[in-house]
């Protein structure tokens, strides 16, 4: 540090120890507040990321915690059908305004603000950025203690600009009992460690099926990874989702919120714990 520093590093060009990194944490909306924000990521596809997101949500919810679910998956939004709902965000000059679900959770999500569900959205990866950052900065997340992001699948321009515009204070990985799936997570701990932002659990989808007659433990796709994949990348719990049609029949009749999801409640007890990221973080 220079003996004459100032303390103001847009006026020197000086690149000492003392200048502060610049962030590209941007503020939620004036009329926002929330406690601690949750990403849920995968590395592909039809893993049961959306799933995961409305089970964690659900679960904070019955424990008396005010919550909310951004959904990030522009082109494939999910979570309003699970949750059954069909209303329309609406908005004015203050900002806009979230839908609640059946139980009072503030939900975000494409399909809120399209006049058809079936509607494609045909744009570029920017133009998704853009409307997912705009569900920070202009949607009110009124009282919020956990805000959770279903993610996009991958490493891409979405999950880039919510790691870096937003302050999440952790990531759950979502995966399925496949060899592949090694790989994968690998992919999003690496993006996660880049990012400097803790993986707090993992959670293997599909891990069984339990036989209806006898009750055992059927391992359909394979023998579980998820603990050995989660003790190689210092992952501090895993959670085994079972193969259940139940879990079918309540998300197609938007009742996702009535499906017991405690065989999450060790990941979000780790949540609960984790510190909130501060924006200047």
């Amino acid at each position: 540090m220079s003996e004459n520093c100032t303390h103001d590093c847009s006026s020197c060009s000086a690149n000492c120890d003392s200048r502060k990194k610049e962030s590209f944490l941007k503020q939620p909306h004036k009329n926002s507040s929330i406690k601690k924000v949750i990403a849920v990521v995968s590395g592909k596809g039809g893993v049961g990321k959306s799933l995961t997101t409305s089970l964690l949500a659900s679960l904070a919810r019955k424990q008396g915690m005010s919550v909310g679910i951004m959904d990030a998956d522009i082109t494939g939004p999910s979570i309003p059908h699970m949750f059954g709902v069909n209303d329309r965000a609406t908005g004015s000059e203050e900002g806009i305004d979230t839908v609640l679900s059946p139980s009072g959770m503030q939900l975000m999500s494409m399909n809120l603000l399209l006049d058809e569900n079936t509607t494609p959205v045909v744009w570029r990866g920017m133009v998704i950025s853009g409307t997912v950052l705009q569900f920070w900065t202009d949607v009110i997340w009124k009282d919020l203690d956990l805000l959770f992001i279903d993610m996009p699948p991958g490493t891409g321009d979405v999950p880039l600009t919510v790691f870096q515009s937003i302050p999440i204070a952790g990531i759950v990985i979502v995966t399925t009992p496949q060899d592949l799936v090694k790989m994968v997570v690998e992919k999003a701990v690496n993006m996660a460690n880049m990012m400097h932002i803790p993986v707090l659990g993992l959670v293997e989808n599909m891990s069984y099926l339990t036989c209806p007659d006898c009750g055992k433990k059927i391992e359909v796709f394979g023998h579980s990874k998820a603990r050995a994949i989660a003790e190689e990348y210092g992952i501090p719990v895993t959670a085994r989702m079972p193969l259940d049609a139940n879990i079918s029949t309540l998300a197609d009749a938007g009742r996702i919120e009535d499906y017991d999801g405690s065989a999450l409640a060790e990941i979000l007890d780790i949540i609960n714990k984790t510190e909130n990221r501060k924006l200047e973080d």
